[in-house]
């Protein structure tokens, strides 16, 4: 197809955009521009922004649907409830059905499309994109960035037996409604095989560093060969919740007498009581900041020797973390505190970009530090192997591969390998 009046129409609905920041927002927000980009008519239906602070920096979210074009994405922001305690279920359960209900007013326009995109974690998000689906019989992808019902048990959302059986019905129920199914990691993809009643094909496409701050990176300079620090640097940027049990693997390195600065900052459910805890001892070895823009983001993945991401023992088997992808594109080793049967155990184990430790083996970590200095030839492998994975994820080749596939979807001729060229459909 040549030109924009032939591109199909694609609607993608997800609950965070820009100028969201963590939760997938940045890979989102990039893929609508990137299709746009290639000459795709895009709308976008997201909510207010509110993530990860869980509040609304917009001062507009209520009822009204907020509708403008941004950088040729047509944006529809809708109304929902932000929970003031996340980890809560019935909070949590208003603010994914809320934002059903306020998808649903926009049910009558469904026909103006030629195909829908939704992600999930967001299930109330999959629910209105399967009864859009239903009315107009319009071709329905979804990505799976998190297994909304296996993170809600793990996090301790969902507890019993009753609660996380219905979510996982339900989650299923919705999965296999959808005509094709992606995710972003050969692991996850394994994880939702066994979901799949029919034969949806499966793609593994993989999230991406996106545009604006693969050039800040690139901005940078050249730090191939510089030694790691002693003590050593370490930096945690992000999302601060109840999936990334941050605040104990701070304890366990305030325990100890290693060398190291630790600089963290971030937002999300959990952040205050992690900043509450760095102010309350003192250890000059930490210190705690908001979340980072992507040029400040980016100077600091410049300046530590080591990108920490830990992950709650019981919750990685839902998702892995984006944030990856940035740490290696800037030839920052990667620190992981994980199950290693996670997707982000795996890709550890995989692909050596830095160290790994299970949560029992927590206490090995001050003696690793005190002995980086010691070891750079090691440290400048891991560095190596950091970014010869994170040239993997290349932008522009993951989003000519969702265009490709998108292409396939609407003209209904289906998805097979050759649309994606490397063989990934399951």
């Amino acid at each position: 197809m040549d030109g924009q009046a032939n591109q199909p129409r694609v609607l993608i609905i997800v609950n965070v955009f820009h100028p969201d920041r963590g939760g997938g927002a940045a890979v989102f927000t990039d893929l609508a521009r990137g299709l746009a980009e290639r000459g795709f008519a895009v709308t976008v239906r997201c909510a207010y922004p509110y993530y990860p602070e869980w509040c609304d920096k917009s001062g507009k979210n209520g009822w009204r649907i907020q509708r403008y074009e941004e950088e040729g994405v047509k944006v529809e922001r809708y109304g929902i409830f932000i929970p003031s305690r996340p980890n809560r279920l019935f909070q949590r359960l208003v603010y994914e059905s809320s934002f059903f209900f306020s998808l649903l007013r926009s049910l009558p326009r469904g026909r103006a499309y030629d195909m829908a995109m939704v992600f999930c974690p967001l299930v109330g998000a999959v629910a209105f994109a399967t009864i859009n689906k239903w009315v107009w019989r319009r071709p329905l992808w979804l990505n799976v960035q998190d297994l909304s019902a296996t993170a809600a048990k793990a996090g301790g959302i969902a507890r019993g037996r009753l609660v996380p059986a219905v979510l996982n019905a339900v989650q299923k129920g919705l999965f296999n409604r959808a005509d094709v199914w992606s995710s972003i990691s050969p692991v996850m993809i394994d994880r939702l095989l066994p979901l799949r009643t029919g034969k949806q094909p499966v793609l593994y496409l993989p999230n991406w560093l996106n545009a604006s701050l693969a050039a800040e990176i690139r901005a940078l300079p050249d730090r191939t060969r510089r030694p790691p620090a002693d003590p050593v640097n370490l930096l945690y940027a992000g999302n601060i919740g109840t999936k990334q049990d941050l605040l104990r693997f701070c304890q366990a390195l305030h325990a100890s007498a290693a060398r190291f600065m630790f600089r963290i900052h971030g937002d999300g459910g959990h952040a205050e009581s992690v900043r509450e805890w760095v102010e309350h001892t003192g250890d000059t070895r930490f210190s705690f900041g908001p979340f980072l823009d992507e040029a400040a983001f980016a100077a600091a993945l410049h300046a530590t020797d080591f990108f920490v991401i830990t992950e709650r023992s019981g919750s990685g088997g839902s998702f892995i973390p984006s944030k990856m992808i940035p740490g290696m594109a800037a030839g920052c080793p990667i620190l992981a505190v994980c199950d290693a049967d996670s997707p982000l155990g795996r890709e550890m184990h995989n692909e050596e970009p830095g160290p790994c430790f299970a949560w029992e083996r927590l206490g090995e970590v001050p003696e690793f530090l005190n002995g980086v200095a010691a070891q750079p030839e090691r440290f400048f492998a891991w560095r190596q192997n950091a970014v010869r994975r994170g040239a993997q994820h290349d932008r522009d080749l993951v989003v000519d591969r969702f265009a490709e596939a998108i292409r396939a979807i609407a003209s209904a001729k289906g998805v097979d390998a050759s649309v994606l060229q490397d063989g990934t459909v399951r």
